[in-house]
């Protein structure tokens, strides 16, 4: 595997940190049994912006945007 910074001059103690994370990533990927469910973290599932209903069209249909209720 070869890494390359494109952009930014990183100190070697943030190369390493990033790398260290880059390693502990692809170890539990290469760990995890065939055909295991891949997990998502939450701030990146669809479903958590479509949980909600969206504001029905209409005069106050403004102030609902952000007020939820």
């Amino acid at each position: 595997m070869t890494i390359k910074v494109v952009r930014g001059n990183p100190t070697p103690e943030e190369l390493a940190a990033a790398l260290a994370v880059v390693r502990a990533r692809a170890a539990a990927a290469a760990a995890a049994p065939p055909g295991a469910p891949v997990s998502r973290d939450s701030w990146s599932d669809p479903s958590r912006i479509a949980a909600h209903r969206l504001p029905q069209p209409g005069p106050a249909a403004w102030g609902r945007t952000y007020w939820p209720g």
